[in-house]
């Protein structure tokens, strides 16, 4: 098949490059103004706002405001969870590996946007099985990760854990309840803090010392 001359992409014309180019330009508006509205008050209005477009425009391409913003948190979504699959696979000892994993799950000092959004997914989809669906897949994504690296971390002797895929589930259990507090809790609780709680809880579910883990990074 022959590549399309502008793009070199197979397939795909300038027409649908527009189009695909547009989407992602709405999906990031519509992430901006949850973060500074919240999914209960964001407004099809609002989006086309940020964006100095029609709101006829965003329903061309998006049926309704909620699949607009549920396609928004699956593009988080997805975009999360290849980072945090390309974190687990960094080189380095097993012991490594979950340091970076811990750190990739921890609020960036000075920006917890990221937590805040998927803190307005977790509330919206009590009621929304769209967004229960997405964060669900989120939360799988997760523990599958950090069950693979304490399996890898067994395999390899540096672990100690019968049963990685409860050691995963804890692990995320507890690291959830740091993060809403570390969200919600502004200054109640220092990155560095949390960090520490973190590695402590690692090192205890793989038969290792804290010791094991860097002192801070």
């Amino acid at each position: 098949m022959k590549a399309n001359e502008t793009t070199g992409r197979p397939g795909r014309s300038g027409r649908e490059e527009q189009v695909d180019q547009r989407r992602a330009e709405l999906l990031e508006a519509a992430r901006k103004v949850v973060l500074e509205r919240g999914l209960a008050n964001t407004r099809v209005a609002d989006i086309a706002k940020a964006t100095d477009v029609s709101g006829g425009l965003i329903h061309y391409h998006f049926a309704t405001k909620d699949v607009l913003l549920t396609e928004m948190l699956r593009a988080a979504s997805v975009d999360d969870i290849r980072k945090l699959q390309d974190v687990a696979d960094s080189p380095g000892s097993s012991v490594d590996r979950m340091d970076a994993v811990l750190h990739f799950y921890l609020p960036e000092e000075g920006d917890n946007s990221g937590w805040v959004l998927w803190l307005e997914a977790w509330a919206a989809s009590v009621r929304e099985q769209a967004l229960r669906n997405i964060v669900g897949e989120l939360d799988g994504a997760w523990l599958a990760v950090v069950e693979r690296v304490i399996r890898e971390g067994v395999r390899s002797g540096e672990f100690t854990c019968d049963d990685p895929a409860a050691a995963a589930e804890r692990l995320d259990a507890m690291l959830d309840g740091l993060a809403i507090r570390y969200t919600l809790q502004l200054g109640a609780m220092s990155r560095r803090h949390f960090l520490e709680q973190a590695r402590i809880a690692a090192a205890r579910e793989v038969g290792l010392d804290r010791s094991a883990f860097p002192r801070s990074r």
